[in-house]
């Protein structure tokens, strides 16, 4: 069997829907060239990018010399890396060397960097060619991609619903062909709700496994965030993002919390072996009809393939306390980069209220400027929700369960109840509600497009995996990716 990440050469498929690695392989054996491939895409973003408003920043200029020195090197027999001649697109809150960053915030309308967050430097150093900036809500702050500077993105399946955040703008560039790869970042969901959204592939890593060196929220020359979020790739294969992550991963000098862990090619797991833990639900937040009926298909399939399955939760897990003491964490550490009028208004893209219902709600509503005494309080609940994890991954695989309540929602205000069928859940454990706790404890995840709607729309499914084990959890969800719907371009591109 092949370890996962060694495939077979396949036919090259249409240029703007062929993954990272097909042209990759393509460019390299000269099928073609870094220009028509860069050509192809910038064609499509001319076309759809006006309807969309994905990216927000096109290097174009920048990006037709470099894949004319991609093409020059590969006549000279020079091989940049595995991704060289890639065209891939950037989150706008990943600092660009002589390229626009803004995180949607305006006083960094026209911010500038002088250097690459580490991860950019080192696709760029993988031969990836950045061929634009994708939009997001303001510095990051919501799960709606829409801020004062640039404007909201829609979602390519439905333009009057959202492609969720904060990696909106990419996972809708992803899914309509504007580009094979995205790096984007996760705070409480953010590459996996878009991901599910736009009916993508994505993989949030380890807390601390990629560097986040050069990412806003936090300002430039400030850093608060330690924990939760984490850089991580969209993409249209679980391939593509073994290749990412082998590529953005490592040790930076710039941020030592990074450990230098190995990051070492795993087979795919024989179905007899794969454990498997799943639940439609938690902490009481309802689902829709099609998303029970989806995750209760998949998991006949596995029964039937052969795994070990269960209904399955850890012990030890209180969600509405992990929710707060996410919210608490989230607001520690923001309170130590961001001035406080600056988070009030980015609180209010995720509607957040003082008084609230909301477990989540009212642990973010908490006063940003924590004392020390309040923050290892809650880093110590943190340490007991990732012990019972730790614990239950002695004994599973993998835990399937959903991304969240339901496919892409109309755009709409902030604060405003999501709909669930015939009724509604609060707001922010409507986004979040299922991403969030695997942000505070870290564990890896991949979303995995799982199938359409009564009504048409993506579904995806988190597959959650033990914390450092990226490799084997990408080589289970590549197994179990064999049970769900391929991607599939949207209607109409």
């Amino acid at each position: 069997m092949l370890a996962l990440g060694q495939h077979r050469k396949s036919t090259l498929k249409e240029l703007n829907f062929a993954t990272a690695h097909e042209l990759a392989a393509a460019i390299r054996e000269r099928r073609v060239s870094a220009v028509e491939v860069l050509d192809a895409h910038l064609a499509r973003i001319a076309r759809y990018n006006p309807a969309l408003n994905a990216i927000v920043t096109l290097n174009e200029e920048n990006a037709r010399v470099r894949a004319r020195e991609a093409d020059a090197a590969l006549a000279r027999g020079e091989v940049w890396g595995p991704l060289h001649g890639v065209p891939v697109t950037i989150k706008d809150s990943f600092a660009t060397a002589g390229l626009r960053t803004t995180s949607g915030f305006p006083p960094l309308a026209n911010y500038v960097p002088d250097s690459d967050s580490t991860v950019v430097a080192r696709l760029r150093a993988a031969g990836g060619i950045v061929l634009g900036k994708t939009n997001l809500p303001l510095l990051v702050h919501g799960f709606q991609s829409d801020n004062p500077v640039f404007g909201r993105t829609n979602n390519p399946w439905d333009l009057a619903r959202t492609p969720g955040g904060s990696t909106g703008g990419g996972a809708a560039a992803i899914a309509t062909g504007f580009s094979p790869l995205e790096v984007g970042s996760d705070y409480g969901g953010s590459v996996r709700i878009p991901a599910h959204f736009c009916g993508i592939y994505s993989l949030k890593p380890t807390d601390n496994r990629v560097p986040l060196t050069g990412h806003i929220p936090e300002l430039p020359g400030r850093r608060g965030v330690r924990h939760l979020a984490t850089p991580g790739p969209l993409a249209r294969c679980v391939q593509d993002l073994v290749l990412a992550l082998r590529v953005m991963a490592g040790p930076d000098p710039h941020d030592p919390d990074v450990p230098p862990l190995p990051l070492t090619l795993a087979p795919e797991p024989a179905w007899k072996n794969l454990r498997v833990a799943w639940v439609e639900e938690f902490g009481g937040i309802p689902v829709t009809r099609d998303t029970q009926a989806a995750l209760t298909k998949l998991v006949t399939a596995l029964q039937e393939q052969g795994c070990t399955v269960a209904r399955r939760l850890p012990d030890g897990i209180d969600f509405p306390g992990i929710w707060e003491t996410y919210g608490e964490l989230r607001q520690c550490e923001v309170g130590g980069a961001m001035p406080s009028e600056l988070e009030e208004e980015c609180a209010a893209n995720f509607g957040v209220r003082a008084q609230s219902d909301d477990p989540e709600m009212r642990g973010m509503a908490r006063r940003l400027n924590a004392t020390l005494r309040q923050y290892t309080a809650t880093l110590a609940k943190r340490d007991a929700y990732i012990a019972a994890m730790e614990q239950f991954f002695e004994s599973w695989d993998v835990l399937l369960c959903p991304v969240t309540v339901g496919p892409a929602f109309v755009h709409c205000a902030p604060g405003t109840p999501i709909p669930v069928d015939d009724g509604h859940v609060p707001y922010r454990l409507g986004g979040t509600g299922y991403t969030s706790p695997f942000n505070l404890t870290g564990n890896p995840v991949v979303v995995l497009p799982l199938t359409r709607s009564s009504g048409g729309l993506p579904i995806g499914v988190q597959v959650v995996g033990r914390r450092w084990g990226e490799m084997k959890l990408l080589a289970a969800a590549e197994r179990i990716a064999g049970l769900t719907v391929p991607f599939q371009r949207p209607p109409g591109y």
